[in-house]
C-alpha cells in the first residue's frame, strides 16, 4: 500500500510539472485550479477537521491581495500617490523591483493574515455553529466595504500592479508554478499535521468541544493556531492572485464573498469534509464543472451551481471521498469482514 501511495504521489508531481507545458493554452485555468485546491484545503482545516464552518475565509484572500500590493508598491513609491486616479499607469518597476516586491509582498501577506486571524479569532471563536459562520461572513463583508472607501489603497477603483516583466506566456507559467508550489506545500503540511497530536486535538474539538476541554485541551489556543495556519496560506494565495490579475478592486475581486467565498465551501462539500484528499478531489471536480458551465451555459451557471449543491447535500452528504470509501473501503486500507 505504501508503495502504491509513493507511485501515486510521484505521478501527481510529474503531472504538476508538465501540465503547463503539455497544455499551454490552459495555463491560467490550471493556475486557477491550484488556487481552488489551496482555498479548499485551508477551509477544511477549520470547517472539516475542527468543525468550525467559516464563511469568511475570503477575508484573508482579499487582505493578502492588498498587503502584497502595498508592500510591493511601498518599497519603491509613495502608496497614496501611486493609487490615485492616474497613479497606476505612470510608474515603472525594474525587474528586480518587481520580483523582490512580489516575493516580499506574498510572504508578508501570509504573515499579516495569520496575525489578523488570531486577533479576529479571539472574538469570533466565542460563537459556534451558524453564528460563527455568520460572524466570519460579516468580517469579510465589512472589510470589503471598508477598503472600497479607503482612498489611500485605491478605494473602489482598486489597485493596478505592474505587468509581469517578460513574455506573457512565460508569465502564465511562472504564476502557475507559484500557485502549485503553495498548493503542494499546504498539502504536505496538512498531511503531516493531521497525523500529529495537534491533528487529534482539533478532531476532538470537532467531535465534542466540551469533552475536549474536560480532557485538558486548550480549545481556544488550538482554534486560533489552526485558523492562523489556514490564513497564512490563503493570504499568500491572495497575494499571488493580485500580481497575476494585475488589476483588482475590493468588492468584485478581492473580497468576493459570493464567488470564491462560496466556491471554496462547495469544493469541500463536494469532495468530502474532514478528509485529506476530499478538498483536492472536490476542487478538481468543481473547477471542471465551473469551467464547463461558465463557458457553455452562461446565464444559467448559477442555476447549475445550485443544482450541484442540492445533489451533493442530498445524495453525497459525505462527499465523493466518503461515498467512495463506503463503496471501496479496501482502497483506503479498511478491512471489512464478510458476514457468514
Amino acid at each position: 500500500m505504501a508503495k502504491k501511495k509513493l507511485i501515486l504521489y510521484a505521478l501527481i508531481l510529474v503531472f504538476t510539472f508538465i501540465a503547463p507545458f503539455a497544455f499551454p493554452a490552459y495555463g491560467t485555468q490550471l493556475a486557477t485550479l491550484w488556487l481552488m485546491i489551496i482555498v479548499a484545503i485551508t477551509w477544511d482545516m477549520t470547517g472539516g477537521q475542527m468543525g468550525y464552518n467559516s464563511l469568511g475565509n475570503i477575508f484573508f484572500y482579499g487582505t493578502g491581495m492588498y498587503v502584497a500590493a502595498l508592500i510591493s508598491i511601498g518599497q519603491v513609491y509613495d502608496v497614496g500617490e501611486y493609487t490615485s486616479a492616474a497613479g497606476g499607469g505612470i510608474y515603472e518597476f525594474t525587474d528586480a523591483q518587481y520580483f523582490s516586491g512580489l516575493f516580499l509582498g506574498v510572504i508578508s501577506a501570509g504573515i499579516f493574515c495569520s496575525i489578523t486571524a488570531v486577533l479576529i479569532g479571539y472574538i469570533t471563536f466565542g460563537l459556534r455553529g451558524p453564528y460563527f459562520a455568520i460572524g466570519t461572513l460579516a468580517v469579510a463583508i465589512a472589510a470589503g466595504e471598508l477598503v472600497s472607501n479607503w482612498e489611500w489603497v485605491g478605494g473602489g477603483q482598486g489597485i493596478a500592479l505592474p505587468v509581469y516583466p517578460g513574455d506573457l506566456d512565460v508569465g502564465k507559467t511562472f504564476f502557475y508554478f507559484l500557485f502549485a508550489s503553495v498548493g503542494v506545500s499546504v498539502f504536505i503540511f496538512v498531511k503531516w499535521l493531521y497525523g500529529t497530536r495537534f491533528g487529534a486535538a482539533i478532531n476532538a474539538i470537532r467531535d465534542d468541544e466540551e469533552k475536549a476541554e474536560a480532557m485538558g485541551i486548550h480549545t481556544l489556543r488550538y482554534k486560533l493556531i489552526t485558523w492562523a495556519m489556514a490564513a497564512f496560506f490563503v493570504g499568500m494565495a491572495g497575494g499571488i492572485s493580485g500580481f497575476q490579475l494585475i488589476h483588482f478592486e475590493p468588492l468584485e475581486t478581492a473580497y468576493q464573498t459570493i464567488n470564491l467565498g462560496i466556491f471554496m465551501v462547495v469544493c469541500v462539500l463536494l469532495g468530502g469534509k474532514g478528509t485529506l484528499w476530499g478538498p483536492v478531489v472536490g476542487a478538481i471536480l468543481f473547477h471542471l464543472f465551473k469551467e464547463v458551465t461558465w463557458t457553455y451555459f452562461l446565464g444559467w451557471q448559477w442555476v447549475a451551481l445550485g443544482a450541484l449543491i442540492v445533489v451533493t447535500v442530498v445524495y453525497f452528504q459525505d462527499g465523493v471521498m466518503g461515498w467512495v470509501m463506503r463503496k471501496r473501503p479496501e482502497w483506503f486500507g479498511i478491512r471489512v469482514e464478510e458476514s457468514k
